[in-house]
């Protein structure tokens, strides 16, 4: 009886050693390497080197022309609201993106007198509420980033958060594990 005993309580003993074991090197390996943050002067050394690229030439030209201004202009018209993160009203303009757009599902929103690209990073369960949006549908939008691309003739606003009617139709759910 006792050699059952024994028989059954050792592989348990080895079994639940491996586990620990292979516990801990699954910690070891998770642990990431910070990035390393750049100082202020490296920075500007790699921004230079970035504007010299053809990349950065293009941007700049982009940045210049009449187009551009005017991209920039319309950003900055809602730059104080994104940067309190303060509902902004819109009216939906369009409910798909330019033609040759990479930005994934969005709309065409007018804000302020001026048009955007509002984007979403929906949920598949978050789908349905934001493909009920019409046009001339009147919608509270906030959001904290305002971006430009050459690509595009407007603005592009991340809609983190969307609301038709007092109602919630869409709040960006973050990501899990970071920002």
């Amino acid at each position: 009886m006792k050699k059952v005993i024994y028989a059954l309580i050792l592989p348990l003993v080895v079994v639940s050693g491996l586990v620990f074991a292979n516990r801990e090197i699954k910690n070891e390996t998770s642990k990431r390497p910070t990035p390393k943050t750049l100082s202020a002067a490296e920075r500007e050394v790699e921004l230079k080197k970035w504007e010299a690229s053809p990349d950065g030439v293009t941007f700049k030209k982009w940045e210049a022309s009449p187009e551009g201004k005017k991209v920039h202009a319309d950003a900055a018209k809602i730059r104080e609201h994104i940067s309190d993160f303060t509902n902004m009203e819109a009216v939906i303009t369009a409910l798909s993106l330019p033609p040759g757009s990479r930005l994934g599902f969005g709309v065409m929103a007018r804000i302020n007198g001026a048009d955007y690209i509002v984007k979403f990073e929906p949920e598949k369960s978050q789908l349905e509420q934001l493909q009920s949006l019409k046009v001339n549908d009147k919608i509270i939008i906030r959001s904290h980033v305002v971006s430009c691309a050459p690509k595009y003739s407007y603005p592009i606003v991340s809609g983190e958060y969307v609301e038709r009617d007092g109602k919630v139709i869409f709040k960006r759910i973050p990501r899990k594990g970071g920002c």
